[in-house]
C-alpha cells in the first residue's frame, strides 16, 4: 500500500503546477530552489532538476511547487512528474536533509482570535498544522497528538480542535480569557518554533482506520457513494458553510439525508460545538441556503454537537 499519494493541482500562475502530497515533506518551512546548485540540502529537488523543463522548484509543508520552461505544456508531463515524485517518496527519499532541516528555530507567529462561542479561543498560525481536522475531548483521545496532549496539562483546557491553520480550546469556567489567553498562544508559538510535531503519523494512520470504521458502524458511506442529493448537500457545506465556521474556529461535518422526511443531519465541532448560540443559529441559516439552493429536497436541518 502507498504511503503517499500525489494530487496534480493548477496553481493562476500557467508556469506553475503544485504536487500536493496526503502527507507533511517538511515541517514548517519553506524552500526555493533555482538550480541543482542551490538544491544541495533537497535530493528531491535535484533529482527534478534532471528534466530539462524545469526552472525553478518550491518545497513548502506538503506540497512540490515546480514553475516550467515554455519548451513543454504542463499537460504533456504532469502525470509523469507526479509518478516520480510519488515513487521517490514511496521509496523513502529524503525531501531535505535532516542536518540543513534542524539549524535553528522556525520562525511562527501566532495570535489569538475571539469566537461566537464564549468559551472558546481560536489561535492562528502562518504555518499549516494539519491535512484533516481534528477533535479531542480528553487527553486519551491525545495520546497521539503531542500539542493537544500538552495542552490538556494546563487544567482550565476542557477541549481542542485542530484544523487547517488553527488550534480552538474550549475552557472550563475556572479561568477568565484575560488571565490565560497570553500563556496558550506563547506556548503553542514555541511548541511550533521548536519543529514539534503536532499529530504523530500514527494517529493520521489511526485516524483514517477510525473514520473508514464509523462511517460502516453509522451507515455513513464515502462521498462518492452518497445519493446526488446527499453530494449537492456536502458540495454546498464545503462551499458556503465551511469557510465562514472555519472563521470562527469550527468545523462542520456532514452526518446523513433522509428523502422521506427531507432531514440533514450536520456534526458541529470545535467552536460552534456546544455554543449557545451557534446550533440555532447554524440551524436556521444551513436550512436557508439548503431549501433556497435544493428546492423540495431540504425542510429541515438538525445539528448535533460533536
Amino acid at each position: 500500500m502507498k504511503e503517499f499519494t500525489i494530487n496534480i493541482v493548477p496553481t493562476t500562475t500557467p508556469a506553475i503546477v503544485k504536487f500536493e502530497a496526503n502527507k507533511f515533506l517538511t515541517r514548517h518551512e519553506n524552500f526555493e530552489f533555482k538550480n541543482i546548485d542551490e538544491a544541495a540540502k533537497s535530493p528531491l529537488a535535484q533529482q527534478l532538476f534532471y528534466l530539462p523543463f524545469v526552472k525553478t522548484v518550491y518545497i513548502a509543508q506538503n506540497f512540490v511547487a515546480i514553475e516550467k520552461y515554455d519548451i513543454v505544456d504542463w499537460a504533456e508531463v504532469q502525470e509523469e512528474v507526479a509518478e516520480q515524485i510519488e515513487s521517490y517518496l514511496n521509496k523513502g527519499g529524503t525531501v531535505i536533509k535532516e542536518a540543513e532541516n534542524k539549524q535553528g528555530k522556525v520562525p511562527v507567529t501566532v495570535y489569538a482570535e475571539s469566537t461566537p462561542n464564549p468559551a472558546v479561543m481560536k489561535f492562528v498560525a502562518n504555518k499549516k498544522l494539519v491535512l484533516q481536522s481534528s477533535e479531542f475531548k480528553n487527553i486519551d483521545e491525545a495520546s497521539n497528538a503531542p500539542l493537544a496532549q500538552k495542552l490538556f496539562h494546563f487544567p482550565f483546557v476542557k477541549e481542542v480542535f485542530i484544523d487547517e491553520n488553527y488550534v480552538s480550546i474550549q475552557k472550563y469556567d475556572m479561568a477568565g480569557w484575560e488571565e490565560i489567553t497570553l500563556e496558550l498562544r506563547e506556548f503553542i508559538r514555541n511548541h511550533l518554533e521548536e519543529g514539534n510535531e503536532v499529530v504523530t503519523e500514527e494517529y493520521v494512520q489511526t485516524s483514517k482506520s477510525n473514520e473508514a470504521s464509523a462511517d460502516s458502524q453509522n451507515n455513513r458511506p464515502d462521498i462518492e457513494n452518497l445519493d446526488d442529493t446527499s453530494q449537492q448537500i456536502v458540495a454546498i457545506l464545503d462551499e458556503y458553510i465551511k469557510p465562514a465556521v472555519a472563521s470562527d474556529g469550527g468545523n462542520i461535518l456532514f452526518e446523513s439525508y433522509n428523502p422521506d422526511n427531507k432531514t440533514v443531519k450536520v456534526i458541529l465541532q470545535g467552536a460552534c460545538s456546544g455554543c449557545p448560540s451557534s446550533t440555532m443559529t447554524l440551524k436556521s441559516g444551513i436550512e436557508t441556503m439548503l431549501r433556497d439552493m435544493l428546492r423540495d429536497k431540504v425542510e429541515y436541518v438538525e445539528a448535533i454537537n460533536g
